[in-house]
């Protein structure tokens, strides 16, 4: 009990070294995030609108839910050594997996009422998928985004093993910070990830066009 009450001193005086270990942190997060979205939102979307590809998007999914970080960082470390690149590829392989996932099923169950009404007026698939299913699919999209980046930001701190440093500097290194420091850095990567999950949440609500807002108020009351 000591200890966690230490914690809070901990955050105050040593502020400046949480901020400093919060822009490393960040920048461990942010790489693989970027990546899983440039090429996980593309594939899921596409294969969303050709309504193929479950099978590859469940199965990926399971995979990294299945695999620890710490499991492949440790694997990595024969291949391309210590260093940001082992901690960027073991985060990507943990973010990729929800954000493809979710992209399929964004587009995917669009209803095929709408996209058989839109092609009944003319539009082209491109036009369908541009005008129909991307809007009404986006929450999802986003909300796959909001996933990976909770897991990838809470996942992060195994980035100190191999020397990229983060919060995870602090929170395994009792030795130099004492175990109110570890307490301390864990309750600080919980509140980022709190942070940043909320932040995604208002990006959902500003992204989302006001006719998909009213699809799923409507299927809310409805169930």
């Amino acid at each position: 009990m000591n200890e966690f009450l230490g914690a809070f001193p901990f955050i105050v005086e040593n502020f400046a070294l949480l901020m400093e270990k919060t822009g490393e942190h960040l920048v461990i997060s942010l790489i693989p995030i970027l990546a899983a979205i440039l090429l996980g939102v593309p594939l899921g979307v596409w294969l969303g609108h050709i309504h193929r590809g479950e099978f590859l998007a469940v199965s990926l999914t399971n995979i990294g839910r299945a695999l620890p970080s710490l499991a492949l960082i440790a694997i990595l470390l024969g291949l391309v050594g210590i260093g940001l690149l082992n901690v960027v590829i073991a985060l990507f392989v943990l973010a990729f997996p929800p954000i493809l996932s979710y992209s399929f099923q964004a587009v995917n169950s669009v209803d095929r009422n709408l996209t058989r009404a839109a092609r009944g007026m003319g539009l082209t698939p491109f036009q369908v998928l541009l005008r129909v299913e991307l809007p009404l699919g986006l929450p999802t999209m986003i909300s796959g985004v909001r996933t990976a980046v909770v897991l990838t930001v809470s996942s992060a701190t195994v980035a100190a093993i191999a020397g990229s440093g983060g919060l995870g500097d602090i929170i395994l290194n009792q030795v130099a910070y004492g175990m109110s420091g570890v307490i301390a850095g864990a309750i600080w990567v919980a509140l980022l990830s709190i942070l940043l999950d909320q932040l995604a949440a208002f990006l959902l609500r500003r992204a989302t066009p006001r006719g998909a807002r009213f699809v799923q108020q409507s299927a809310v009351v409805t169930a």
